[in-house]
């Protein structure tokens, strides 16, 4: 059996909506790009045909991944061992970034869930991973590709 897949019901629900549209919306969307395609003629040298082709692969592929990650889906909302005021998979984590200043919040997610450009960190991320457990005040440090990063935790919603 397959390692389950962490995430939020939120997370979940989201995957779900997904998975809805690419079935839906998405696949005629692409038939239909298909269709056109192969109007104008010979396959071998018709570009557009090649593109909707690969097109399809993709979103199939992606509809594979969505399918896999939701049966695999373990729904999280807090972990009974988590201490009050600790990280943990669905925590708002407010941080202050020892050598610039800077303050941050991230929210704590499942692998499929993440989304760094909207502060979504994966548990499992380098980031996630030194943030479980820890509370406001603590100190954790972060390997980066530039370096080791220094953060102090400012508040654990």
């Amino acid at each position: 059996m397959a390692k389950p897949i962490l995430m939020s019901q939120e997370g979940f629900d989201n995957l779900a909506k997904e998975l809805e549209r690419l079935k839906g919306t998405e696949r005629k969307t692409i038939a239909e790009a298909i269709r056109e395609a192969k109007a104008h003629g010979d396959l071998r040298e018709n570009a557009a045909y090649h593109e909707a082709k690969l097109n399809q692969a993709r979103l199939e592929q992606r509809i594979a991944e969505l399918e896999k990650s939701l049966l695999s889906a373990k729904i999280v909302e807090r972990p009974e061992d988590a201490v009050h005021g600790s990280a943990h998979l669905g925590s708002r984590v407010t941080l202050e970034d020892l050598e610039f200043g800077d303050e941050l919040t991230v929210e704590l997610v499942g692998s499929m869930e993440a989304d760094p450009a909207h502060d979504k960190i994966s548990i499992t991320s380098p980031m996630g991973e030194a943030l479980i457990g820890r509370s406001a005040g603590d100190l954790v440090e972060v390997a980066a590709p530039a370096g080791t990063i220094q953060y102090k935790v400012l508040a654990v919603e």
